[in-house]
């Protein structure tokens, strides 16, 4: 298996959360087919179920977590005020909180390896996720020591970031780690997250494929796309 060659001046390493460093996007995807197949199955008349591998990855996955209902919802042609916004909202993280705590969520073996050895190298790593929770996965993991810096839902809502494809989330990551996107790698396994590293004009979008998502990611403007983190690890032949 061949390595991925970084560029020089890449110091900088951005990394989404759910399915690049951990296998919380599982969880995450069945909070919400929990949540959606709840209201669906009481709409009049009745929708059919939230499908956690196509409607997932088309309207949730990477987006602020109201964004991801009101974007699911109109593909329906539905809508929900913000009362019920809320109510569907809090009812999905009761629903992942508690997957997180009953222990489903794991690190991925290849981003542990990588992690390691960019630490081991002396490189800077965010972890830039629109989870409000990715600071407890990121403890409950005991991937917390690891990062000089998390940007992630809170963050957003606290500085007035733009959730991704906005590249704001990731160009905070950049400057809290001292530097700007020029020496900036993004990893992201989301195609609205590789379009907000596009955007950006990082030095480096790297795709995550984990679902078999290849070619949206490349589509999203991916400059590679790896289904093994440890290609990226520095000095590997």
């Amino acid at each position: 298996m061949s390595s991925i060659e970084v560029p020089e001046q890449v110091h900088l390493w951005l990394f989404d959360l759910d399915g690049v460093l951990t296998n919380s996007a599982v969880a995450h995807a069945s909070a919400w087919k929990a949540m959606f197949d709840e209201y669906l199955s009481s709409s009049d008349p009745p929708q059919l179920p939230f499908d956690d591998h196509d409607d997932y990855l088309e309207y949730v996955d990477g987006r602020p977590r109201d964004e991801g209902i009101r974007t699911f919802l109109s593909s329906r042609d539905l809508t929900v005020d913000d009362s019920g916004l809320a109510s569907m909202g809090d009812r999905k993280t009761a629903l992942f909180i508690a997957a997180v705590e009953g222990g489903s969520v794991t690190v991925y073996p290849d981003a542990l390896e990588l992690v390691q050895a960019l630490e081991s190298a002396g490189r800077s790593m965010a972890v830039v996720s629109s989870s409000a929770n990715a600071r407890m996965v990121l403890e409950h993991t005991g991937l917390l020591e690891h990062f000089a810096l998390v940007v992630d839902g809170v963050t957003a809502a606290e500085d007035g970031l733009a959730g991704k494809p906005s590249p704001d989330m990731f160009l905070a990551g950049a400057s809290g780690l001292g530097g700007d996107p020029s020496v900036a790698v993004v990893l992201e396994d989301a195609t609205v997250g590789v379009r907000a590293g596009r955007s950006g004009g990082f030095a480096l979008v790297v795709g995550v494929d984990r679902t078999g998502s290849a070619e949206a990611l490349l589509a999203a403007g991916a400059d590679v796309v790896v289904d093994d983190l440890s290609r990226l690890v520095p000095g590997r032949d």
